[in-house]
């Protein structure tokens, strides 16, 4: 069995080496555990395919693969006196060759279900942090209406990130200050989702409701104000541990400097997230309800419809407190119906990534009462 030094040195190398956020990183662990998908010298002579049964999604897998295969190396060439090569700068990735419309229609999720019976008798089975990352995004659509989806995805991974570092710090499998705690990021504005501080970038000038107009495209958008309408910009959430560790600006506030250093959590990331973390779950006696194998474009609808029902049965709860609960106090409440609908896990490390169902009965019985 891993130690939980194993773990914490495999979480390291996901995070900083592969790119993997930190909560999705996380939620692997058990499954990794199981692969005996330990060390980096494990996981590249594994190949593709064991990385891709626990991590399912083929970027993530490559990239991955190609970090341990690049660790082991220099540890390699290390151990045999070369000197190590140089790490490289993290790069941000903001735009896409979209319009600021298009972009936002790239990021729908699900159509939510809203029938109370159907979400009644309905269950998911997940972790944690995704549960996480589900509540974010629809209470930001009652605290921040005025933001857009990319946005709320954004804004909702960073409050994700945040508190797994805190949970990860908490047993251990961390150690030393946050980014947050040392500084970096001074000067970018904050807000509060889910109780939770987060830094956050204005971006300046994207008018994602506008019409198409020739030649604008995510690309285009100035990092500037716009006088003409002076409705609150849109904002990212800034990713500070990968600022810190790419060494890039710690203080960057000023309208007048350009924020294209920041690297900030991305809406596609946190949107993949979500598509793949609820699952059906399983018959008392632990075999799925389906007695067939399903294929993969079954089990990808599957997961869908799943998030569907629990975004739905979120919107609802959400709903029937907003319009007797200002922002701040729904915002505020927005934690502790989480805490009383997670899925049961063991304590410790042991219960780190450990999945559960969640009966969506549960979310609906926290609406305000109608009598």
């Amino acid at each position: 069995m891993a130690s939980a030094q194993d773990i914490q040195n495999l979480l390291r190398f996901l995070s900083q080496d592969a790119k993997v956020p930190l909560a999705q990183a996380m939620g692997k662990i058990k499954e990794l555990q199981a692969a005996n998908l330990i060390t980096p010298d494990q996981i590249a002579k594994s190949g593709m395919g064991a990385i891709k049964n626990v991590f399912e999604d083929d970027k993530i897998t490559k990239q991955i693969l190609n970090a341990a295969k690049r660790v082991s190396k220099k540890r390699g060439s290390t151990d045999a006196g070369a000197p190590a090569p140089s790490p490289k700068k993290i790069k941000s990735s903001y735009g896409q060759p979209l319009s600021p419309a298009q972009f936002e229609e790239s990021l729908v999720l699900p159509d939510l279900c809203l029938d109370e019976e159907e979400l009644s008798n309905a269950a998911v089975f997940t972790n944690r942090a995704p549960l996480v990352l589900a509540f974010a995004v629809i209470v930001l659509k009652y605290t921040m209406p005025e933001q857009p989806l990319s946005s709320r995805l954004s804004l909702a991974q960073a409050v994700v990130s945040a508190n797994s570092r805190t949970k990860a710090v908490n047993l251990g499998l961390e150690s030393g200050k946050s980014a947050e705690e040392e500084g970096w990021g001074e000067g970018q504005p904050l807000v509060k989702v889910m109780g939770r501080e987060i830094r956050v970038m204005k971006r300046w000038g994207y008018d994602w409701e506008a019409k198409e107009e020739e030649g604008a495209t995510q690309e285009t958008i100035k990092d500037e104000p716009n006088d003409i309408d002076n409705k609150e910009p849109a904002l990212w959430g800034v990713d500070l541990e990968a600022l810190k560790k790419s060494n890039g600006p710690v203080t960057v506030g000023s309208r007048n400097v350009s924020t294209s250093q920041l690297p900030i959590y991305t809406a596609q990331s946190a949107r993949t997230y979500l598509l793949k973390a609820f699952e059906t779950p399983k018959s008392e006696g632990g075999s799925q309800k389906s007695p067939t194998k399903k294929k993969p474009a079954s089990i990808v609808a599957e997961k869908e419809r799943n998030l569907g029902l629990l975004l739905g049965a979120l919107d609802l709860l959400f709903k029937s407190w907003s319009s007797v609960l200002s922002k701040d106090d729904l915002d505020k409440r927005a934690w502790s119906w989480y805490t009383r609908v997670r899925p049961e896990v063991a304590s410790g490390v042991e219960g780190w990534g450990g999945k559960g169902n969640v009966k969506l009965r549960d979310i609906l019985d926290l609406r305000r009462p109608t009598t």
